[in-house]
């Protein structure tokens, strides 16, 4: 099957698009005063692993007594990146990638980025699993129908180097073979988790916490740790953020023991791995 791109990156980075916009108000906590609704709310730009999570530590956020709204636009880090150095108004950076983190900050866009998680890949398949694959050789047979995300984004630069670090254990030409059976490139994790969950795709590779979120809707197949490249997440408010207090606040929060717990509990790594 031909290789397809997924279309629309740059319509998608020429605009800030709110995915998520929520209400801390809403979820308890708030006293109501008119001064606090009068406070813009927070915008944080995340990468579109942390699209289950951030909405949760949002919510606890809220009990831990802020009455101001936090919105999300979720998206590949790159995007968000693209979107950054475009000026698209927001306050907190949160990437997938250090190395997109120290970009921002090399440019004078964010301040000091600081590593809030980590996380690792799995490969998936669907729950019919109807290419029968069971192991990670598997992935190199003929006709195995392969998705994963595009060299440019974090997801599909760590699955490279997986796949990479993957030849020493199962041949010289492993990472060639299965790259060879790669059908799309996804500008973001969500694409490769949602092809695989609807079997578009026989097989991707997404992150740990992704699987773990789409349930009994995928089967995981677990990586060497060997093999392993280890995700570091940095968060950092933007430098021309209009509300880089409460972004300060917000990222403060994230960073604490409570944003850390429901952090772990998503699957997300420590900030320093080991």
């Amino acid at each position: 099957m031909r290789r397809q791109r997924t279309r629309g990156r740059r319509a998608a980075t020429l605009a800030l698009l709110p995915v998520v916009a929520l209400s801390l108000d809403a979820c308890g906590g708030g006293t109501g005063r008119a001064a606090d609704h009068a406070t813009p709310p927070v915008t944080v730009l995340a990468a579109y692993s942390l699209s289950k999570v951030f909405p949760q530590i949002a919510a606890r956020f809220s009990a831990a007594g802020s009455t101001r709204a936090v919105r999300f636009s979720f998206a590949g880090t790159d995007s968000l990146v693209t979107q950054i150095e475009q000026g698209a108004p927001a306050d907190v950076f949160a990437g997938a990638s250090t190395k997109y983190g120290d970009q921002l900050a090399t440019e004078g866009l964010v301040r000091t980025p600081q590593p809030f998680a980590t996380n690792a890949l799995v490969a998936i398949v669907p729950a019919s699993n109807p290419a029968r694959i069971s192991a990670l050789e598997d992935l190199a047979k003929p006709g195995v129908k392969l998705v994963i995300g595009a060299q440019t984004v974090p997801v599909g630069s760590y699955t490279r180097t997986v796949l990479k670090n993957l030849d020493a254990s199962l041949g010289p030409a492993f990472s060639e073979k299965v790259l060879a059976n790669v059908v799309s490139d996804e500008d973001n994790v969500e694409g490769v988790l949602s092809k695989v969950r609807l079997g578009e795709a026989d097989a991707g590779f997404v992150y740990v916490t992704d699987a773990k979120a789409a349930g009994a809707d995928v089967r995981t197949i677990t990586l060497p740790q060997a093999a392993q490249a280890v995700a570091v997440y940095p968060i950092a408010v933007i430098s021309k953020s209009s509300n880089a207090a409460l972004a300060g606040v917000f990222v403060r929060f994230v960073l604490s023991p409570d944003g850390q717990i429901l952090l772990r509990e998503a699957g997300f790594g420590p900030p320093a791995a080991g």
